[in-house]
């Protein structure tokens, strides 16, 4: 069963906005400075003489739309942003043929800041893009940042600086892929928590409803027989079964509204635990017929989640079970007690041996339920007569199955 204090969730980028400013900031302050240093280098003017300062403005202004296409990335969506990289890189690739024409073959000015943009618009192409517009736009963006060094001429320097470029290009290809297997990964955990914790909520459900619905059923069958001989009593029994059936309303929607949820997260706190067991025993004595009395010893403060819920699901099924199948039933003692290791739930009533049905969800639904967190239940005839119902579960943190 998963442990509902860490629930596995995708480490997302808005959720640590502090970081995500920063490492904006970092990366912009770095393309800045290398957008400084290809000016200073020469790469913006003088490139092949004193006629080519046109053409440093447009290698200038292909470094700036790089940087700027940087800064818009995270606002651009799955769609967007690889179409937009895609652009960026046939732009850069129409000026690496520029480049390639016009430039002299003694030419140092390569540039680095537009390569360094394209890198990491890469690696976010990788990262989020939609999976067909990414395969259009990878492939693309691979070239625009490796021809470049060799845009100038195809010599030993410019194809070692080209190898280090695609270097660059692979590993950052690498790190938005294998980011977006992981993220995919999580998000299939998370959905698998989700369906898992969903599916608890429906037995939550058959839980509440079957246990208010008998309640009013028990009670309806009483007020009908008492009408014709004591009419006075009719109003407050009209009154409990109002009562429990707005309960039973207020259990469904709670519990269906969690089923629904299923863009939100899905809610970590118990139903119900150890706190809401005696207002459960006394409702069921409210009813009428058996009398029920609750025994707690132990502290109950630190127990998991898990097991504080899984322990008032046995009370409610077995005080259920006893409102369906316990005929002659006076009373009914539930017993919960806290040793160092387990926790141990007793139900017992003094009613006559019933037959138990082999194919509701009840007592099987239990059984499955108390064995996902490592614990057992064990079912039948009491030795001082009557049907007892009794459910050990671990509190240690190793005793928890998490998966």
């Amino acid at each position: 069963m998963p442990a509902r204090s860490a629930a596995p969730t995708a480490t997302r980028w808005k959720d640590h906005p502090q970081l995500l400013v920063t490492v904006r900031l970092v990366l912009v302050v770095a393309l800045a400075g290398l957008v400084v240093l290809d000016w200073v280098g020469g790469d913006f003017y003088r490139i092949g003489g004193p006629d080519d300062s046109a053409l440093g403005i447009v290698k200038l202004g292909g470094a700036l739309l790089a940087i700027a296409l940087v800064v818009a990335s995270p606002r651009l969506g799955s769609r967007a942003l690889p179409a937009a990289g895609c652009a960026l890189a046939v732009v850069s690739l129409c000026i690496s043929v520029v480049l390639h024409v016009e430039m002299s073959v003694s030419s140092q000015a390569l540039g680095y800041a537009e390569p360094a943009a394209l890198v990491w618009i890469l690696l976010v192409v990788a990262r989020r893009g939609a999976p067909s517009w990414a395969a259009v736009a990878l492939p693309v963006l691979l070239m625009a940042i490796v021809l470049r060094p060799v845009s100038v001429s195809v010599r030993q320097s410019t194809t070692i600086l080209a190898l280090l470029f695609a270097l660059a290009a692979v590993t950052a290809l690498g790190t938005g892929l294998g980011m977006r297997l992981l993220l995919a990964d999580r998000r299939r955990q998370a959905a698998a928590l989700r369906l898992e914790q969903r599916t608890e909520f429906a037995r939550d459900l058959h839980d509440f409803v079957a246990h208010h619905v008998t309640g009013i059923v028990v009670q309806a069958q009483g007020a009908h027989a008492i009408a014709d001989r004591r009419p006075e009593l009719v109003p407050p029994a009209l009154r409990r079964i109002e009562q429990a059936g707005s309960e039973a309303l207020t259990s469904m929607r709670h519990m269906v509204g969690m089923l629904r949820d299923t863009d939100g997260e899905v809610a970590l706190t118990p139903l119900a635990g150890i706190g809401e067991l005696r207002s459960l025993v006394e409702e069921f004595s409210a009813v009428g017929g058996a009398r029920a009395r609750l025994d707690l010893e132990g502290t109950f403060d630190d127990l998991p989640v898990e097991v504080t819920t899984t322990a008032h699901r046995v009370v409610m099924e077995a005080l259920t079970n006893v409102r369906k199948h316990a005929h002659g039933c006076t009373e009914v003692r539930v017993r919960v007690y806290r040793s160092a290791e387990r926790l141990t739930v007793r139900v017992s009533d003094d009613g006559l041996p019933r037959h138990v049905s082999r194919n509701g969800f009840g007592l099987k639904g239990l059984a499955e339920r108390v064995g996902l967190i490592g614990g057992r239940v064990q079912a039948g005839p009491v030795t001082a007569g009557g049907w007892g119902v009794e459910a050990t579960l671990p509190v240690s943190a190793a005793g928890v199955a998490v998966r």
